[in-house]
């Protein structure tokens, strides 16, 4: 794959470069694109509920429902939902419904949704996404390829001076298997492997919010402490891509499991920890790579990394490793 000569990764890529590489996880999407609407749902949804998982924020500036419960208890119950921020209270109530229809026993839950801001080529505060909107992104998720760029909630997203939305890579170590999903639409400068990536000129994009949102999947046996440092390293390959942290983004990284729990021992940990900033760095440069140039609420326009440089991929392929 043309990516992997670019990055020069330690880790192998997986047969999907995508977070179902890992067995039994689904990803679908809700995409709402129409009128001065781009938002959308997208559904990572565990082979097994309830999972041992884990929880890193690397900057609080965003609304994660159900974040307090995963980090006490150190499981995650339900599907992981994203969405748009002022939709995220509507997707939440939703998901309840959504396991309620399922469960007539059910009598407390801990939904969990994450969000980013995508006022910028949205009309976010019109609330669009419905009840009907989040059923049908938990009923086509499904293993196997997963759609890219605008996509789900990844439809008004804008990252790093570009188009930004939905990215996903995997990477294998340590005889397991890590994939990530992103939700990207972050301030900073774009760092692609070797060299810097710049817009051809200086635009005002994103300045509703700048956040992202990181799902991350493993089949390692790990526990919910070590799942947590794991998460941590998802933030961290933010900075591989040149994520500039600011002080409104919201960066957080959820992980889970779909193995036993048991915990491994800590000291076999640093492969999984390398396989988890490749494969972060992979799936936002996968969202710029996949997205497509859009114009959205009020008329802003915001470019595709392709459109603005067509022949990067090519370029970049033959500049080498870094030093």
């Amino acid at each position: 794959m043309l990516l992997d000569q670019v990055l020069h990764h330690e880790t192998l890529t997986g047969p999907l470069d995508a977070i179902t590489d890992v067995d039994g996880v689904r990803v679908g999407h809700t995409t709402i694109s129409f009128g001065d609407l781009r938002t959308g749902v997208t559904a990572v949804v565990p082979s097994r509920l309830p999972t041992p998982a884990g929880l890193f924020v690397g900057n609080g500036h965003g609304k994660l429902v159900g974040a307090t419960q995963l980090s006490e208890l150190g499981t995650v119950e339900t599907p992981i939902l994203l969405t748009g921020t002022l939709s995220t209270f509507r997707v939440a109530d939703a998901l309840v419904g959504w396991l309620l229809d399922r469960d007539p026993s059910l009598r407390s839950v801990n939904p969990v949704v994450g969000e980013c801001n995508d006022g910028w080529l949205s009309d976010i505060r019109a609330r669009p996404v419905t009840v009907e909107h989040v059923y049908r992104a938990l009923a086509e998720a499904s293993t196997g390829p997963v759609a890219q760029g605008n996509v789900g909630a990844g439809t008004g997203m804008c990252a790093l001076g570009f188009k930004g939305g939905i990215g996903t890579a995997s990477r294998i170590a340590g005889g397991a298997t890590v994939g990530v999903l992103v939700q990207a639409n972050f301030e900073g400068r774009l760092r692609f492997g070797p060299r810097y990536v710049d817009p051809p000129a200086p635009e005002p994009v994103a300045r509703a919010g700048n956040s992202c949102m990181i799902i991350v999947a493993t089949d390692a046996d790990l526990d919910a402490r070590q799942l947590g440092r794991v998460a941590r390293r998802a933030v961290y390959g933010l900075s591989r891509v040149g994520a500039g942290f600011t002080h409104g983004s919201g960066d957080y990284a959820i992980s889970f499991t779909t193995g036993s729990g048991a915990s491994v021992a800590d000291a076999d940990l640093s492969p999984l920890f390398t396989a988890t900033m490749e494969a972060t760095e992979a799936a936002v440069l996968k969202s710029l790579l996949a997205a497509k140039t859009m114009t959205g609420f009020q008329g802003r326009t915001v470019r595709a990394l392709m459109d603005v440089y067509p022949h990067l991929m090519d370029e970049l392929s033959i500049v080498g490793p870094p030093l």
